[in-house]
């Protein structure tokens, strides 16, 4: 079982930024892969950003490509996703996602393949 927990949410104006993080309890961190959501009022949850378990690799939806960036830290059990250049329509609820990796490399984009989440941590642009 993995818990996850998000920090970082807030108020940014336009152009401004955010750094999230999401913090997994277990001593397997480093087998996980991870991945960032986020969900609008009336909107589907979509992908973000995720990240491969060994880092390797990163995926990043093209709303949000150049500027936001994921990382991670296994040492920490914490997955970052760092977000400047913040529009307005970037205002969502922001959830980090986990599964175990089966391959180093791969990245996993569809909510479904993920079995543990975070509660999430809103995000809000002011135009």
């Amino acid at each position: 079982q993995v818990q996850l927990v998000e920090s970082g949410g807030g108020l940014v104006q336009a152009g401004g930024s955010l750094r999230l993080s999401c913090t997994a309890s277990g001593r397997t961190f480093g087998t996980y892969a991870m991945g960032w959501f986020r969900q609008a009022p009336g909107k589907e949850r979509e992908i973000v950003a995720a990240i491969s378990r060994s880092d390797a690799n990163t995926y990043y939806a093209d709303s949000v490509k150049g500027r936001f960036t994921i990382s991670r830290d296994n040492a920490k059990n914490t997955v970052y996703l760092q977000m400047s250049g913040l529009k307005p329509e970037d205002t969502a609820v922001y959830s980090c996602a986990a599964r175990f990796g089966t391959e180093s490399f791969r990245v996993y984009l569809n909510r479904y393949e993920y079995g543990y989440w975070g509660q999430g941590t809103q995000v809000t642009v002011s135009s």
